[in-house]
This record gives structure tokens, sequence and C-alpha cells, in this order.
């Protein structure tokens, strides 16, 4: 039974809400941080959201999980000897759906009851 298992192709896109927090810099602020994985998720070409406790990016299951890793290895080579990541993964099979159609879906609920 389990060489069913690991035949299992990954799903094809996904989107992923990640939190990355640098661990023992010493520092409160990690923003220098932050801001070197913004610039990896710009130089990646996927789509991505910033947002006050994290990013959003969107694509291929490998470019996504790829790209996090990278933001791992991106503040490791800042010197930080330890990152930690809290990650919630979504992914659809019947409609190709992006976070921003997601979030528009709830603003054109409120719109319409606002009206």
């Amino acid at each position: 039974m389990a060489a069913h298992y690991t035949a299992l192709a990954t799903p094809e896109r996904c989107y992923a809400d990640f939190c990355l927090i640098p661990v023992g810099t010493g520092r409160a602020s990690v923003a220098d941080e932050v801001a070197e994985v913004q610039k990896l998720l710009r130089a990646s070409g996927l789509s991505y959201t910033m947002h006050s406790a994290g990013t959003t990016v969107e694509g291929s299951w490998d470019d996504v999980m790829r790209v996090i890793g990278q933001a791992h290895s991106v503040v490791h080579a800042r010197g930080v000897v330890r990152v930690q990541s809290s990650m919630r993964v979504g992914t659809r099979t019947d409609k190709k759906q992006t976070a921003q159609d997601k979030v528009k879906r709830v603003e054109d609920i409120l719109a319409k009851e606002s009206s």
C-alpha cells in the first residue's frame, strides 16, 4: 500500500500564506530580513502579496515550495542561524482561483449587503 502513496503527484497549483520568523537576532524588528524575502519573491516571478503578518504566494506547488525554502536560505545568508516558518497552504481542483479572487468574492458580498 505504501507504494501507492509514493506515486501520488502533488497538486498542480497552490497558494501558501507563510510567516517567516528569524530567531535569535537580538533585535525586535525583522524588517531587514522581510525586505530581503520580498526581493526574492519579486525576482521569482510568482504572484505574491505581503501583509502585516506574512506573505501569500501563488503558483505551481513546486515553485511555491521552492521559493519558501529559498526564503529560508536568504535569511540564513544574512547570518541568521535559525529560521522558523508557519504556513497555510490551499489547493483547489475544480477551478482556477487566485487569492485575490477569494478576497474579491467576500468584498462583493459585503458591497451587496451595504447597498
